[in-house]
């Protein structure tokens, strides 16, 4: 009984998410200056001149031609340089033109709006409090209004003020964020000003405060930081979830914008390691982030970062983990064009997903009752198969044709959980039908995640199909579609 009414539970969860809403695409990517430590050996390696504007003419193309919107500069100084025409600070570039100002007319050449940054004052580890900090950040605002004040591409503010929201907010936060959003707004009317606070994972929605905090702030924009890629928690989404309609919640009313941060990286060592390099999660990871921050009720999804992760292989300039981060581009940009597999796969993560013929499976019933998982491999849809070779037998309805099986897996190495290499269709009569080979991504250290295998072959005329595979380690499926 308590199976029954978990699973019905489920089913309830999964009918009631958005199917009449699209799945946001990212829109928006921070953009880092500097190589700061191991963080960023792939994103902005150490051996590269940063500073030079042929790059930065060449990426902001890029991403436009990605789909961005946003541009968010993380920051415009870094120990005591500016990367702008300045005379506060000697300059950090050497040529004619400065970053900021090739990203600048880039952008207004290709339609993007660009928040500028306040900082940095000093570094990364600046202390917000620190009254210095908070006049410099203030004197960066107003030398960057002297100079891109009337620019087309300035859209706003991105203030650098990114404090923890475990159990709220804190209220030396909100007074910092407010005095430089009172200071934007003096100098520049009617520009947006954006925080991207972090911690929402362990945020105290309960406590009046906390709605009391958020709603206090005079920010225009909060771009949350979702952390499934800090993997702040072994099995993320299912939390991020929930807090996104908490968050929505809190937000009902206030007239500040709720926007996504949903962070595309995974790591090459350790977690949130100053000596671990950011590199690309699974797409499969990302769309299921894209797909709680749209269910979530968000306005927009943008990213730290997009910049240095998902890299167009034709760039001259190629700058991102140099497998990774193309596979992370043909998948995003796939998805983006419409393509059958990652569609089927982003509806199944929503829980609306529906096969176009009722097949059964009597060897194990959950794998056709339309109720899907999360990451949690203890959940009780998943049906385990251990290392070895396995069939699954389908029955299909008299005079139905079949021309695609969709299989719902579960990728958790750290776990010791892979998907199959390969899946072989075949009629109850032993003709095979079609085979289809399963590349997972490499970058698969710390993260869990739902993905599939869509196989689409010749309409065929069956009472009934068997998938069969092998696989080395634990495999774990928990529904399989025909005629997706």
């Amino acid at each position: 009984m308590k199976r029954i009414l978990i699973l019905l539970s489920l089913l309830a969860i999964s009918c009631s998410r958005g199917e009449d809403t699209a799945v946001l695409p990212i829109t928006g990517t921070w953009v880092n200056l500097v190589w700061q430590d191991g963080r960023n050996d792939y994103t902005n390696p150490r051996d590269f001149d940063y500073t030079q504007a042929a790059l930065w003419h060449a990426k902001v193309r890029e991403w436009k031609g990605m789909g961005m919107e946003y541009l968010v500069l993380l920051q415009v100084s870094n120990d005591g340089k500016a990367f702008y025409p300045s005379q506060l600070m000697p300059p950090a570039f050497t040529g004619e033109e400065s970053p900021v100002s090739a990203i600048m007319d880039e952008a207004a050449r290709c339609g993007i709006k660009v928040f500028l940054s306040t900082g940095w004052a000093k570094d990364q580890f600046e202390d917000l409090r620190d009254p210095w900090v908070q006049k410099r950040q203030q004197q960066i605002m107003e030398e960057l209004t002297g100079v891109y004040g009337n620019h087309p591409a300035f859209f706003g503010w991105y203030l650098p003020v990114e404090d923890c929201i475990i159990p709220v907010f804190p209220k030396t936060a909100v007074a910092a964020v407010n005095t430089l959003v009172e200071r934007a707004h003096a100098l520049t009317p009617g520009k947006k000003t954006m925080i991207s606070p972090y911690g929402m994972f362990g945020a105290d929605f309960s406590r009046s405060d906390f709605a009391e905090n958020i709603r206090s702030l005079k920010v225009d924009i909060i771009a949350y930081q979702d952390e499934v890629g800090c993997v702040r928690e072994t099995f993320p989404l299912r939390r991020v979830k929930e807090n996104w309609k908490k968050l929505r919640a809190v937000h009902e009313g206030s007239g500040i914008e709720m926007w996504a941060n949903c962070e595309t990286f995974t790591w090459t060592r350790e977690t949130n390691s100053h000596f671990s390099a950011l590199i690309p999660a699974a797409y499969s990871r990302l769309l299921a982030q894209q797909a709680a921050a749209t269910d979530g009720g968000v306005s927009k999804i943008i990213s730290f970062a997009f910049a240095g992760i998902i890299e167009d292989p034709a760039s001259t300039f190629q700058i991102g983990q140099p497998v990774e981060s193309v596979r992370a581009f043909h998948d995003y940009m796939a998805w983006k064009s419409g393509d059958a597999y990652w569609k089927t796969l982003e509806r199944s993560l929503r829980g609306v997903l529906r096969g176009g013929v009722s097949a059964s499976c009597p060897d194990d019933p959950r794998l056709t009752d339309n109720i899907v998982g999360e990451q949690e491999p203890d959940s009780l849809t998943w049906v385990k198969y251990p290392a070895g070779k396995h069939s699954i037998h389908l029955q299909i309805p008299e005079g139905q044709k079949v021309q695609n099986v969709f299989v719902r897996f579960l990728d958790y190495a750290k776990g010791g959980i892979l998907p199959p290499e390969r899946v072989c269709v075949y009629t109850p009569s032993g003709d095979l039908v079609a085979v289809k080979l399963i590349s997972a991504p490499g970058a698969n250290r710390h993260d869990a995640w739902v993905d599939g295998v869509l196989i689409t072959f010749e309409p065929i005329l069956a009472d009934g199909l068997v998938l069969t595979f092998s696989n080395e380690s634990e495999a774990l499926i928990d529904e399989v579609y025909l005629n997706v």
